[in-house]
């Protein structure tokens, strides 16, 4: 890690701002908003459809923007820019429906970028029945996401970081899944929380001594505030 001033954070939701029942924690939402008066802002980086993810930025007051459906849909400002391509993820769902009893997850029809079931069969089986398929898969721990090849959270970023006027590396990133990993490998400063997946631990340059929102405090008052 080098040594640069931070000037924004970028932040996943599902497992690092919110914990095991999937409600944020107060802390987090405090250091967020503290963050925000200091003139840091804050971006939003999720696996969630667009309008959820939009919600949650006015709830939480922040004004980096949105990444949503890992990276397919961006908006900042009111202006959004779709980035991932859907139809053949369709296409693989369609065809994985022929083989096994999947669902999509609640809301999929909101969703404009890609497709999310429900984790009612294992990520490898997934992998193996779509590999003829242009689509990257991967476990969320809350969905298994069917998704364009071309795009992730970290593409995306980069992309939002311009709309803000800052550097990656100016970017603090915490997350704590396996599909963090690209978004935070963009980043200045990378943050896993205590909770996170092995995988991304093992390239954060600080992990939390405390799970879900409580590490993103942690993390905030050390490092921005």
């Amino acid at each position: 890690m080098e040594e640069h001033e931070l000037k924004a954070i970028a932040l996943d939701v599902d497992g690092t701002m919110t914990d095991n029942s999937r409600k944020i924690c107060i802390s987090a939402i405090e250091a967020i908003s503290q963050a925000e008066e200091n003139g840091i802002p804050v971006i939003i980086v999720t696996g969630n459809i667009l309008c959820a993810a939009k919600m949650l930025a006015i709830m939480l007051g922040t004004t980096g923007g949105v990444v949503s459906e890992n990276g397919g849909v961006i908006e900042y400002k009111g202006a959004r820019k779709l980035l991932g391509n859907i139809e053949e993820c369709k296409r693989a769902f369609k065809y994985l429906k022929t083989k096994y009893p999947v669902q999509k997850v609640e809301f999929s029809d909101e969703r404009i970028s890609e497709v999310a079931i429900e984790r009612n069969i294992k990520e490898e089986i997934v992998k193996e029945t779509l590999k003829d398929f242009n689509v990257e898969i991967y476990d969320t721990n809350f969905a298994i996401h069917l998704t364009d090849p071309s795009v992730d959270k970290g593409s995306s970023l980069e992309i939002l970081a311009a709309y803000n006027g800052v550097k990656t590396e100016e970017i603090m990133a915490i997350g704590d899944s396996e599909n963090d990993i690209e978004f935070l490998r963009v980043a200045g400063l990378r943050v896993a929380v205590n909770n996170a997946d092995k995988e991304l631990k093992a390239i954060a340059d600080y992990v939390t001594s405390e799970p879900h929102g409580d590490g993103v405090a942690e993390a905030i008052y050390k490092f921005i505030i």
